[in-house]
């Protein structure tokens, strides 16, 4: 049975979501029966077989500045689906993982998910002390 897991959005950060065409009951994190996570904030989405993905853990307290959003990372090939600046799951691949954004594809994904210590565990990874 897939599995869904919901942005928690900050209401404050709307302004800057709406232009990337946020949908809070389709945008997210699923995990298929077919076995793949499909990650979507609005235009952009991102999509691998679960076995691409080597492990998952939970960071928080991100700079309210630059945590909303789809941005890039500034340190690596990291892409971010921001909505909230509290928490959200990084999660690994194996091979990189191509988006709109970057061709060339991402070794990482954060999502700022609604239960991040939930979608850590499911994809074997763990949750930072809160």
């Amino acid at each position: 049975m897939a599995e869904h897991f919901g942005f928690r959005i900050d209401p404050r950060y709307w302004p800057v979501l709406a232009p990337f065409g946020l949908r809070p009951r389709r945008d997210g994190v699923t995990l298929t029966e077919e076995g793949a996570l499909e990650a979507r904030l609005g235009f952009v989405r991102l999509a691998t077989p679960l076995s691409n993905v080597t492990g998952a853990h939970v960071t928080r307290n991100y700079r309210w500045w630059t945590a909303p959003g789809v941005r890039l990372s500034g340190a690596d090939d990291g892409l971010s689906f921001g909505t909230n600046r509290e928490a959200g799951v990084c999660i690994h691949f194996a091979e990189k993982v191509p988006s709109r954004l970057r061709k060339s594809g991402h070794s990482a994904l954060t999502v700022t998910v609604a239960e991040p210590e939930r979608l850590a565990e499911v994809l074997g990874g763990e949750a930072a002390p809160g």
